[in-house]
């Protein structure tokens, strides 16, 4: 009796089998067949009926309305399908850059062209013929402050071409206001060597030196900050997804179509571990891509504070008439220093034919700077404006990386709860989560990673975001460290200001020596010829400039008789 039990029970089991298989075996696979069409495929790969038992590469063997041939197919969709959201996001990602990185070149262009446009302006009105027939000196610190920006040191040492500029134009200054002698051009040299121990430009030199390097080495530095990140991006974005990462992908996306549930979706843990283990290499850019997007926020503070590209450019003319009008103002007294220095010049011949002070000297009146006749702000916009808006975009790219498999596992890319696909049916996902990283994959249920193997591609971006980003660090403290500068033939030296300090609000005082102040007697009387006094001068300043005018008049007078 209990064996006849036993027997039945047996019978039962199987015919209910029997059953449930031959109910599979007639399930329609219209559904299957109408997603697979809408992917681009032939719909005639795909059965009628389901197929029990097929012979499948990824999928679960069984019930399947999938051929060996439309899992292949399959396969190269999932590659497909992996690739979009992550390529999405790159994209615009790099559009973002990309854009303010043409926002922020264009403005500084500009600005530089604003610049010049503005000295060249009002040096006309100012000096007249006497900056016309100069003009291609402030022209070339013009070109070569151009230069610099493109190329860095690598074309233009900032520090030489200032003192150059400096030299240059207290040699054409000091002609000039020493009309009644002739200067050879060892005579010359010995005033050129001099210049910064006779300052004759007061200390504007100086200051936009400092000013100049610190906002040039911060505005071009932070300029190629923004245009390596897309480059990262782009490189990045084309390392290939592997053998591994695609079949785990199909696994995923298409073996719920195999099993007849088109619309079931892989739970989030489970798309979790999948898009890790195909995103492992990518999230190793993480800390060098964070430590850079630190450097480069702190250097944004810089160009919105002290190193400010803007607010050294904009009033750059006003700041070089200063230093003009310092060396009129002071111009006996650095003649005395040059003559005891570098010799008694010879009088000169040319000086005793009759000549106005108008066609020997200065004659211009300086006009006083006014906010209101700047001109308009370059790109039509603002640094501050660049700097705000740019800040906010590289904090939110942060953690790019490592966050790229949560932002593609979300939304209507996943289901949540327990009805979702886990890789083999429609239940609860039981694996943990792995972290991020290619050593982390060592555990990974869902794809295999060959930890021993980092991306090459993706190595070398990781090298180039470090060298960056020490190049950022560099220019936070008004350094230029971006190229090998014996190359650039600077002498060994770093182009900047070598300020070292965390502050650099202010500029550290910096002192020449000069030659005692002793009278000299010259054989020919000095003639000096200064600008009449501007209507905005001081009472005091006024009185003075008023004296020494009479007295340049008074000494030139025996010569024109």
């Amino acid at each position: 009796m209990k064996a006849m039990l036993v027997f039945s029970a047996v019978c039962t089991l199987v015919a209910l089998r029997v059953s449930a298989a031959a109910a599979e075996s007639t399930k329609s696979c219209n559904e299957v067949r109408a997603a697979y069409s809408s992917k681009g495929f032939n719909v005639n790969d795909v059965p009628n009926k389901g197929v029990q038992g097929a012979s499948l590469k990824v999928c679960p063997q069984g019930f399947s309305c999938c051929t060996v041939e439309m899992e292949e197919k399959l396969s190269q969709q999932s590659h497909s399908d992996l690739k979009a959201p992550v390529s999405q996001l790159s994209t615009n990602l790099q559009g973002t850059f990309k854009q303010r990185h043409n926002h922020f070149d264009q403005f500084f262009r500009e600005l530089l062209e604003n610049a010049e446009r503005s000295l060249n302006s009002m040096f006309v009105r100012t000096y007249g013929m006497m900056y016309v027939q100069n003009a291609e000196l402030f022209k070339d610190f013009f070109q070569a402050l151009k230069r610099y920006y493109v190329s860095g040191s690598a074309a233009v040492n900032l520090d030489s071409m200032l003192s150059d500029f400096w030299a240059d134009l207290l040699e054409r200054m000091f002609r000039l206001v020493n009309v009644q002698y002739e200067f050879g051009e060892v005579y010359m040299d010995c005033v050129s060597r001099h210049t910064e121990q006779l300052q004759p430009f007061g200390d504007v030199p100086r200051k936009l030196r400092l000013q100049l390097t610190r906002a040039f080495v911060a505005a071009r530095t932070f300029t190629r900050g923004l245009a390596l990140m897309p480059e990262v991006v782009g490189k990045v974005s084309t390392v290939s997804a592997s053998p591994s990462c695609v079949r785990a992908a199909m696994k995923m996306l298409y073996c719920p179509y195999c099993s007849g549930q088109v619309a079931l979706k892989p739970c989030q843990n489970y798309c979790l571990n999948v898009m890790r283990g195909c995103l492992a290499n990518q999230a190793d850019l993480d800390t060098e891509w964070n430590n850079f997007l630190d450097a480069m926020l702190s250097l944004a503070e810089r160009l919105e504070g002290p190193f400010n590209f803007e607010s050294v450019m904009d009033p750059i003319d006003v700041k070089i008439s200063d230093a003009i009008m310092n060396m009129q103002e002071n111009s006996m007294q650095v003649s005395q220093k040059v003559f005891q220095g570098c010799g008694q010049p010879k009088p000169s011949a040319a000086f005793r034919s009759r000549r106005s002070v108008k066609e020997t000297g200065f004659t211009g009146r300086f006009r006083p700077y006014s906010p209101d006749a700047r001109p308009t702000t370059a790109a039509g916009t603002s640094l501050d404006r660049l700097t705000t808006d740019v800040k906010k975009k590289l904090k939110h790219a942060k953690k790019f990386w490592s966050t790229l498999p949560d932002t593609v596992c979300a939304g209507e890319r996943i289901a949540p709860g327990d009805e979702c696909w886990n890789g083999t049916a429609k239940s609860r996902y039981e694996s943990v989560v792995i972290g991020n990283g290619l050593a982390n994959q060592v555990s990974n249920p869902d794809v295999d990673v060959d930890i021993t193997k980092p991306d090459i591609v993706i190595r070398s971006q990781i090298a180039a975001l470090k060298e960056m980003t020490s190049w950022l660090k560099a220019a936070h403290s008004g350094n230029d460290i971006s190229i090998d500068n014996d190359e650039a033939g600077s002498g060994g030296e770093e182009s900047g200001s070598g300020c070292d300090s965390p502050s650099c609000e202010t500029d550290r005082d910096i002192y020449f020596s000069t030659p005692p102040n002793v009278p000299i007697k010259p054989h020919v009387k000095q003639v000096v010829v200064l600008p009449p006094p501007s209507d905005a001068a001081g009472a005091s300043q006024g009185s003075a400039a008023l004296a020494a005018w009479a007295l340049a008049l008074a000494l030139l007078a025996p010569h024109l008789r």
